[in-house]
């Protein structure tokens, strides 16, 4: 059964109390591409890309909801992020009209997440990628 999952329906949480989701048992789920994901993330966070950069320009990743399916269950807590907090919004509105009941999305993304200061002592510059997906 599919839903039709409004934007305002997605609930949008900032870095800090995203934080305290991850502390208390949520799994993050980190959507940007690949090498944005292996020149920084979240410790123990989750990598399914929303999106593709091709030739073409940007591309949906057609296989997305299955390979979340693939390590999340559908009762999972997640709080999703992406580098800005554009494609994790995307990316919620497809999961809770999958049927995915616990699904947060993190404002401001990695880089809010970097801006705070909740990634460490290394320079923002060596931790943040430019957001390659804003219009």
């Amino acid at each position: 059964m599919t839903c039709n999952t409004r934007h305002e329906d997605v609930m949008t949480v900032d870095v800090h109390t995203a934080k305290d989701l991850l502390g208390s048992g949520h799994h993050y789920l980190d959507v940007r591409s690949v090498e944005e994901f292996n020149k920084s993330h979240i410790d123990n966070a989750l990598n399914v890309p929303y999106m593709f950069i091709t030739e073409e320009g940007r591309v949906k990743n057609p296989d997305f909801l299955t390979q979340v399916a693939a390590i999340s269950e559908k009762e999972d807590h997640s709080v999703v992020g992406c580098n800005s907090g554009g494609r994790s919004f995307r990316a919620c509105v497809d999961l809770l009209n999958a049927g995915y009941k616990h699904v947060t999305n993190m404002g401001g993304g990695y880089s809010a997440w970097v801006d705070s200061g909740l990634a460490g002592d290394k320079p923002a510059e060596e931790l943040k990628t430019a957001c390659k997906f804003r219009p």
